[in-house]
């Protein structure tokens, strides 16, 4: 079968690799219908992140079950549904605890030694407690299938820093950082009830995505232009909850600065850099807390999806190209050049 890998840095290749078979009897096959490619896939794209020669790539996937092994309840062949970008055998503490993330039998998509979401088909471990089924229509409808796929990574991790900073009816809330996770922020915000969203972005294409999903300011300066803009709409004490998606010592600088004293941080940007612009002592003195870390998609899953096909909330106007498996190279291309947003992969 045909599947990403990345040879280099900016050397994001298409080859053909041997078809994934069962290894497990909690195993299955997962014939790929939507993939993407992710913000944080850029890291090892420009070098920033070390990966190994010929290492799969790509975590963000959904399809259809095609095999499954003899211990498999859950799902048939046929079976559509979506798996979080991390697997999990949802027998162990930290997943009874809802912390999938961290099952010490978990592991990433596109890790040395598994498949990559970018690819023809995928081997799902612990496919019971990992894959969430879909209803088998939504492979008909192209809109809510796009939707469906956020749901792998980007919509749960912006609702994972929205829970994490604490967001409720009637807070006001800042978004640092205009990609897809902080658009997707943005929307679960909304979902949560908070009062006044208001988006840090510089982008215009993205902001208007961020106004329709429930943005009711946006601020398009950076550093200290932009805390002392989020400053004077909120009457000089700062938003109650801030998101922080974009993972530089900047943009946590300036979440912890335009955070109101007694407020949280929900941090999920993917770290990187030499610093991470935390200052304890000014956290300390202005009761700020700060929570997130890697998402645990799996479990905000069912509640997200829930939302998803009821109409509730539509995160698919974060996808704004799509391309073939064959152009993948492209997409990652686009996305490094910023002219997409996020890149929907039809293999």
């Amino acid at each position: 079968m045909r599947a990403t890998v990345i040879r280099a840095p900016h050397d994001i290749r298409v080859e053909e690799v041997a078809d994934p078979v069962l290894q497990q009897p909690t195993d299955v096959v997962v014939r790929v219908l939507r993939a993407c490619i992710c913000g944080s896939d850029l890291w090892a794209y420009r070098g920033e992140s070390a990966r190994t020669p010929g290492q799969r790539i790509g975590h963000e996937f959904l399809g259809v079950v095609e095999e499954a092994g003899a211990e498999v309840r859950a799902f048939r062949a046929g079976d559509l549904v979506v798996a979080p970008f991390v697997w999990s055998d949802g027998t162990c503490d930290y997943c009874a605890e809802g912390l999938t993330t961290s099952c010490p039998q978990g592991g990433f998509w596109g890790s040395v030694g598994s498949d990559g979401g970018q690819g023809e088909a995928v081997r799902v471990p612990f496919a019971d407690a990992t894959l969430v089924p879909l209803p088998a229509d939504a492979a008909s409808d192209e809109r809510l299938l796009t939707a469906l796929l956020s749901l792998s990574d980007v919509m749960g991790t912006g609702h994972h820093a929205a829970v994490g900073a604490g967001v409720r009816p009637g807070l006001t809330v800042a978004v640092v950082g205009d990609g897809a996770v902080g658009l997707c922020g943005v929307l679960a915000a909304k979902r949560l009830g908070a009062d006044r969203i208001i988006a840090l972005g510089r982008h215009r294409s993205r902001t208007d995505i961020a106004r329709t999903f429930g943005a009711t300011d946006v601020v398009a300066s950076r550093g200290d232009e932009a805390v002392a803009a989020v400053r004077e709409l909120t009457a000089g004490q700062g938003a109650h909850c801030v998101i922080e998606a974009v993972g530089t010592e900047q943009s946590m600088r300036t979440a912890v600065a335009v955070t109101r004293d007694g407020g949280a941080v929900g941090y999920v940007g993917v770290p990187h850099g030499s610093a991470t612009g935390l200052d304890l002592g000014a956290m300390f003195g202005r009761n700020i807390a700060l929570r997130g870390g890697v998402a645990p998609v799996r479990t905000y899953l069912p509640e997200l999806l829930t939302d998803v096909l009821d109409g509730t909330i539509d995160p698919s106007p974060v996808f704004d190209l799509t391309v073939g498996l064959d152009e993948v190279a492209d997409g990652y291309r686009a996305m490094d050049d910023r002219t997409a947003l996020k890149v929907l992969v039809k293999p």
